[in-house]
């Protein structure tokens, strides 16, 4: 049974949903205003350290090699540009604002379920928030996956590669930070599927049955998003991203629901549209 948020008009949901971009807006503002403060950890201990081999990722290669009596990684070091006058004020701002994001999202999606949540069934408000805490779990693993993995892969290959040594290298600020927050708000979204599959399927719109029975398109699927994602092209880094979207469907199908439950739910829904008519 929806609550009885359906009697309001048109312009009082408006005024709530203005309420609650007003609140995620005035969160967002004060975590980047802290963000903004710690600019050397933010910079020079985080955001840049993929561009060394002193990155935690190259480090652990490098001991899984030498304790397989293997060569480690050859050291590389990549360097950066700006040639804008105020491109790297604007990008503190820029990454203040994204890392704030990341941050505060749990809080902003809170805030818009407050909007929504008058409007659906009881079930189906049940439902929805069982899902927030795993949802927000999820977020930040892709998030970890596409800073400490995806990312430094590909700024590795790519970085690195050349046409011919009489032409270097010089990756630009905006372009080196472009392709970071791009990647790993990417992979934050596709840590996702999950929710997306448990809640679809306790809708009916899908089931444990038929993600089991188009496992194998899927996975083709799943290896053209991780091209997509991975712009690098080459198999390794396609290998490293293609196996986390595999687990995430194979996760999808634990979590969604049979086609009988779905069944039975549709009639609770049923059920409980005539008692209230």
């Amino acid at each position: 049974m929806a609550s009885s948020g359906e009697d309001k008009t048109f312009w009082e949901h408006i005024d709530d949903l203005r309420k609650v971009l007003f609140r995620s807006a005035g969160v967002l503002v004060v975590l980047m205003m802290v963000v903004f403060c710690f600019k050397s950890f933010l910079f020079d201990t985080l955001l840049l350290a993929p561009l060394s081999s002193d990155f935690i990722l190259y480090r652990g290669f490098n001991a899984m090699l030498e304790f397989f009596g293997l060569s480690p990684l050859a050291d590389f070091r990549i360097n950066m540009i700006n040639v804008e006058m105020t491109a790297q004020f604007f990008m503190h701002i820029r990454i203040s604002f994204y890392i704030a994001l990341v941050v505060a999202m749990p809080v902003v999606v809170y805030f818009l379920w407050t909007f929504i949540r008058p409007a659906l069934y009881d079930n189906e408000r049940r439902a929805v928030q069982k899902s927030f805490g795993f949802a927000a779990l999820l977020f930040y693993v892709g998030v970890a996956v596409g800073y400490l993995l995806v990312f430094p892969l590909t700024i590795r290959f790519l970085g690195t590669y050349q046409v011919s040594e009489s032409v270097p290298n010089q990756i630009s600020l905006s372009s080196y930070f472009g392709m970071m927050i791009s990647l790993v708000l990417i992979m934050g979204i596709v840590f996702e599927m999950p929710i997306l599959a448990a809640l679809l399927s306790r809708f009916g719109i899908i089931s444990k049955q038929w993600l089991k029975k188009y496992r194998r398109h899927a996975v083709v699927v799943l290896v053209a998003v991780a091209a997509v994602i991975t712009p690098s092209g080459d198999p390794v880094t396609l290998f490293f991203v293609s196996v986390p979207l595999y687990a995430l469907y194979e996760l999808s199908i634990a979590v969604a629901r049979p086609a009988d439950e779905d069944d039975e739910d549709d009639e609770v829904v049923t059920v409980e549209t005539e008692a209230v008519e």
